[in-house]
């Protein structure tokens, strides 16, 4: 207790008076404190405002182009496509200026709509139509209004703009096709998609992009880049100048200019000669994959799908019966007939099965319905059954690929038949440079076990593979590369139609590939081929070239509608090729009648750069088989 007393007897006895004042002491220096603090604090935050100010202002001029946004302008500089053009320069497509009238919906007032509807040709209901998918777009946005003005149009528009609050103009540009030909071959463009523009940021709503063809191949290539221009405009919607002397403008960048391989006059010639016909042709440089010429027909001209007037007759294209959007040469899928016998041909020197002296009766084994369509005599070896096209030679040499001892089941000579094929070209995508190109029908032999059940088929059972019927279905684009690879010995490359891409006019590069028939085997074939035109029985002999040495192979495929498709094959000259070619007529009947004597005008062409042979031109540019 007394401790206790000691310790706190102190505070007991003191001055509470100057207790009191200590207290007061030690709050103001603790307020103090803390008053330096708040006011440095306010002071540092100040000078972050001022700091942020002067970068707005005088820095990063951003907010002040967007508080302009009622009195600037903001037009898009769309680049000029890149041109396209011929193997010998010759111009396939370029570019013409045309306008889209641009609206931002907000801006729009005192207008005289009949003013302007009488200057666009357009209804009173269109000029509504159109205003409110202009703000269903954005009120405070430009969109287009009119697009694709002509310049004969644009003349008359641009005198009166200013009357029209919130509208001006928008230049742009459209393809034109000088020579009107290569339709499936070029492409067109189309405004993009809602899902084009979501999945790509660089397309804005009424960009437009390439659909089919090389525009949608080489889409990247062709567009460019977009620029942007400010413009300031009064009051009355006139253009008073750029904005801060063109400081924030950046320049469009054309798209690059592409080279082809195509021969832009064999073209031409190509379309005449398949006018009022179906089918396809499809050439190729058997030592670059170079494609030539390309062609579906019926076909259409390209300008037709130019323009305002584009959606019209893209709908009159697709309701035309003869379906002229169709890209056969692609997309078409055919029997090759007896086109496709030398490929058996080459399978069975290749297995073993037959040698170049092995010959077969033309009668055929025992009850086979596969019956000669020639006369000719019998028996025949490999070289005189291509001249004559033999239907039962070809049918035993494919006999005696599934009856190989080499192998225990009809399953294992079928899949070596079909991967020899598959080396070839047949049954897969060959990667060319353009869209949608389908891969024909080689069916594996699963298909086979489905339909006849497991080991329960045989050759007689898919017997019309041995002519290139049955199941077995091809494009011209396969055909075409079969045939180069034949004139190759072996070798064929990607066919494509860009050779080069840009002003440094760089060679395309692709990829080499290899049959696994041995080039001895296939010297066998070629000169088989030969004598389809030299030989005095050859079922081309009619069309032979005195000048120039070819080999060919006709085909007379039947269909599901009865009727026979003409088909023909080739390449030329033999001993030093240049081209190689597919045609095919549909439904037009034998090979020899129509598909050969095309073929053999295009060679000729090709090579001599003029026609001589005046009867059989005139006969071909001269016939009408749609009505067939």
């Amino acid at each position: 207790m007394i401790s206790v007393f000691c310790i706190f007897a102190p505070l007991i006895y003191f001055d509470s008076s100057s207790f009191y004042n200590l207290i007061l002491s030690m709050a103001s220096r603790i307020y103090a404190d803390r008053k330096l603090v708040i006011i440095t604090t306010f002071l540092a935050i100040g000078f972050i405002y001022l700091i942020r100010l002067f970068y707005i202002q005088v820095i990063d001029r951003s907010y002040t182009l967007s508080a302009n946004n009622n009195v600037l302008r903001y037009v898009t500089q769309f680049p000029a496509r890149g041109l396209i053009y011929d193997r010998n320069g010759k111009l396939l497509l370029y570019n013409e200026a045309v306008y889209d009238l641009m609206v931002i919906p907000r801006q729009v007032k005192d207008l005289d709509t009949a003013e302007i509807c009488r200057l666009l040709d357009i209804s009173k209901e269109g000029f509504m139509e159109r205003m409110k998918r202009a703000r269903d777009y954005s009120p405070m946005l430009a969109s287009p209004f009119e697009k694709q003005i002509s310049k004969e149009t644009y003349g008359y528009i641009e005198e009166k703009l200013y009357r029209f609050r919130g509208f001006f103009v928008q230049p742009r540009t459209l393809r034109k096709y000088p020579m009107s030909i290569g339709a499936h071959l070029l492409g067109y463009i189309g405004e993009v998609t809602p899902a084009q523009v979501e999945k790509n940021v660089y397309y804005k709503q009424g960009d437009y992009i390439g659909i089919s063809g090389i525009e949608r191949a080489y889409e990247k290539e062709l567009r460019g880049v977009k620029g942007l221009k400010i413009r300031m405009v009064d009051v009355f919607n006139r253009d008073v100048g750029s904005f801060e002397n063109g400081r924030y403008d950046t320049a469009s960048v054309m798209g690059h200019d592409l080279y082809t391989g195509i021969d832009a006059d064999l073209q031409e010639y190509g379309e005449k000669l398949m006018a009022n016909k179906r089918g396809s042709i499809v050439a190729i440089d058997p030592k670059t994959g170079e494609i030539l010429c390309f062609l579906s027909s019926p076909g259409y001209d390209p300008n037709l799908l130019v323009g305002r007037v584009r959606g019209k007759n893209f709908g009159d294209l697709m309701k035309d019966p003869v379906k002229p959007l169709l890209n056969r040469a692609i997309m078409g899928q055919y029997p090759p007939g007896s086109t496709f016998k030398m490929a058996n041909d080459m399978v069975g020197l290749q297995m073993g099965v037959i040698t170049k002296e092995t010959r077969f009766t033309c009668q055929g084994p025992g009850s086979s319905p596969i019956k000669c369509t020639h006369n000719h005599v019998s028996p025949l070896d490999v070289y005189m059954a291509i001249q004559q096209s033999c239907n039962p030679f070809h049918w035993q040499v494919f006999r005696a690929i599934m009856s190989d001892p080499n192998y225990e089941t009809v399953k294992q000579r079928y899949d070596v038949w079909r991967n020899h094929l598959t080396s070839m070209g047949f049954g897969r995508i060959l990667n060319t440079d353009l869209a949608f190109e389908l891969k024909g029908n080689l069916p594996p032999s699963s298909v086979f076990d489905k339909i006849y059940g497991k080991d329960h088929w045989n050759a007689m059972t898919i017997r019309s593979l041995s002519i290139g019927q049955g199941e077995v279905l091809t494009t011209p684009l396969q055909l075409v590369n079969y045939a180069s690879m034949v004139a190759n010995r072996g070798i064929f490359y990607p066919p494509h139609v860009v050779r080069s891409v840009g002003t440094d006019k760089t060679k395309f590069s692709s990829q080499k590939n290899v049959a696994t028939i041995n080039p001895e085997y296939i010297d066998v074939v070629i000169q088989g081929m030969t004598e389809v035109f030299a030989g005095e029985h050859g079922t081309a002999r009619a069309y032979k070239i005195d000048s120039i040495t070819m080999a060919g192979k006709t085909g007379t495929a039947q269909t599901s509608s009865g009727k026979d498709n003409s088909n023909f094959i080739a390449f030329a000259p033999v001993e030093n090729p240049q081209i190689a070619i597919c045609v095919i007529v549909e439904e037009a009947g034998f090979g020899a009648t129509w598909a050969a004597p095309i073929a053999s005008l295009m060679i000729e062409k090709y090579i001599k750069r003029k026609v001589k042979r005046k009867e059989i031109e005139d006969r071909m540019l001269n016939a009408n088989l749609l009505n067939n």
